[in-house]
């Protein structure tokens, strides 16, 4: 979890992790204990740390939604870097990280996949698109070459999860199983017959804030105890 959460981490660094809630009041409790300069290490304010640390990710998963609107403004490699390295460190079946991530900016590019695609929401100005691509190639042999599948989901979510905690939209706009679209999406970029498009997420700054959903319910957990 820490590892598929890293660049979440580093993108909410400004809420302050390294502070506890109440810094007076710990560095009075902790004052043998903590440095002199401030740095908090006893276990009082490492508590207080992590619990800051979960509030952050829980709260990035509760108040993601799905931007479909932007406002055109390009991304920063620097940004776009960022989204890349959160999608690699979700989880793949044996480690075989079977994906290839198409990062598109042009203009002309990502309007001609709008006109031709409408659901991929490209000709709304997204700063750019992201293509999450299963490269058969680095599947797992037999009855787990469909693992693809969820290693791409999982680093989509993760993607996802990073834009937003970003101050950025997205969206996951289906092209798998979609053979139609998947041949659509290979044309348009180009790709060969063993690199399979998942989806495309437009990602950008939004120009747009849709409500969050509460999706929480009883009714679809079974316990069994």
């Amino acid at each position: 979890m820490k590892k598929i959460f890293v660049c979440l981490m580093m993108a909410m660094a400004v809420v302050g992790l390294n502070s506890c809630q109440n810094k007076k009041a710990c560095e009075q409790e902790c004052q043998r204990e903590c440095s002199q300069e401030g740095e908090h290490k006893c276990e009082h304010c490492k508590q207080h740390e992590q619990m800051n640390k979960t509030d952050i990710v829980l709260e990035a998963i509760q108040t993601r939604v799905s931007v479909r609107q932007f406002t055109g403004e390009k991304l920063s490699d620097e940004q776009i870097e960022k989204l890349l390295r959160a999608a690699m460190a979700a989880p793949s079946a044996m480690n075989k990280q079977p994906w290839q991530f198409v990062v598109i900016t042009n203009e002309e590019l990502l309007a001609k996949i709008g006109e031709q695609m409408p659901n991929s929401r490209c000709q709304n100005k997204p700063g750019c698109a992201i293509v999450p691509c299963g490269d058969m190639s680095k599947t797992l042999e037999g009855a787990g070459r469909d693992f693809w599948v969820d290693d791409l989901s999982a680093a989509t979510e993760n993607l996802l999860l990073a834009a937003h905690a970003m101050g950025l939209g997205a969206c996951w706009t289906g092209v798998h199983p979609n053979m139609e679209r998947v041949s659509d999406v290979q044309k348009l970029l180009g790709l060969d017959e063993q690199i399979v498009p998942l989806c495309i997420i437009p990602v950008g700054v939004p120009a747009e804030q849709p409500e969050v959903k509460q999706k929480f319910n009883e009714e679809n957990v079974r316990y069994i105890k």
